[in-house]
């Protein structure tokens, strides 16, 4: 910091600098910022003089940023935002409210968490709930969130998360899919294309007592995969992290009486640069036992999956 004030004339350098870089003219942001023109253009020579570089190319009432000003002025628009977060943040918690950013896959969000986020905003009232959104498979570092869910090998070194419940999946499609049952068709399976191999190669036979040539739908966002599923469009591989909600209303079936498990385990982990706030905690905590409460429901709907003692 004792540096960034050696290199700048006044902080107020950067608010009007903000100001004319966004508007591109020194007239408009004059008219924000509430002062003259010539007191914008004034400061802004100053701030170049200060700085060496021309930040501007002024033409015919335009106020251009050069390479310089670009450079500078994405930093600004970055560490503006940062400072308005937390005072916003600040705020927040002085009224009461919380905010809390979860960083999970795009399919739990809309799959498993928006039928119950009623429930969830009832728990946790003074939360502002603010999502990370990741389409594909769970990986990459926890940053700049409260709380992500990340999948990992059960005999890589521990990662100091929670455990959510092990990787399992099921086969599932649709009541009316499974239903419509021709043996001369085949079925058509829907893949997550980042996926490797061919799942359903691993069932022998299928729920829908189809034999014919099989056919495929391929997506690359998970949540698609599912909601393929819902829609009668085909198998889908559900995993229960994502999919249990649909198997308990009967929108999804299973169409497999068998399970899949991996070597891999689903987790909570805390942010990597700081610790974990309570309220995330509490938030964490309250997903997990709304997850095990689910699948011991499960277990008790299609006993024959032994869903329990698959996931923990």
């Amino acid at each position: 910091m004792p540096e960034l004030r050696r290199m700048l004339p006044s902080s107020n350098a950067l608010f009007v600098f903000d100001a004319a870089a966004r508007n591109g003219s020194f007239t408009a942001a004059a008219a924000e910022l509430n002062v003259t023109q010539p007191a914008v253009s004034r400061m802004l020579g100053q701030f170049e003089e200060h700085l060496g570089v021309r930040l501007f190319d002024r033409t015919a009432g335009r106020a251009v940023l050069t390479e310089e000003g670009e450079l500078l002025y994405r930093r600004v628009v970055d560490g503006f935002r940062s400072i308005e977060s937390g005072l916003v943040e600040i705020e927040r918690r002085r009224k009461g409210t919380e905010t809390v950013t979860l960083s999970v896959s795009s399919a739990f969000t809309t799959h498993w968490l928006m039928p119950r986020i009623d429930k969830l905003q009832k728990q946790f009232p003074q939360v502002d709930l603010r999502f990370q959104l990741i389409s594909g498979a769970l990986r990459g570092p926890v940053e700049n969130v409260d709380l992500g869910m990340r999948f990992r090998d059960r005999e890589e070194p521990p990662s100091g998360g929670t455990l959510v419940m092990k990787e399992v999946m099921l086969p599932m499609c649709s009541p009316s899919y499974l239903g419509a049952t021709d043996p001369a068709e085949g079925n058509t399976i829907i893949r997550l294309a980042e996926t490797p191999g061919d799942w359903a190669a691993d069932y022998a036979s299928l729920l829908t007592g189809r034999r014919g040539a099989a056919k495929g739908l391929s997506f690359t966002d998970y949540a698609v995969v599912v909601q393929a599923a819902l829609l009668g469009q085909g198998i889908a591989l559900g995993w229960l992290t994502v999919a249990s909600h649909w198997l308990l209303t009967g929108a999804l079936v299973p169409a497999s009486d068998r399970l899949t498990t991996t070597r891999r385990i689903c987790e909570f982990l805390p942010p990597r640069s700081r610790p974990m706030r309570p309220i995330a905690a509490e938030i964490r905590d309250w997903i997990i036992t709304q997850m095990h409460s689910e699948i011991a429901a499960i277990d008790r709907l299609y006993p024959k999956l032994g869903a329990m003692d698959a996931c923990y």
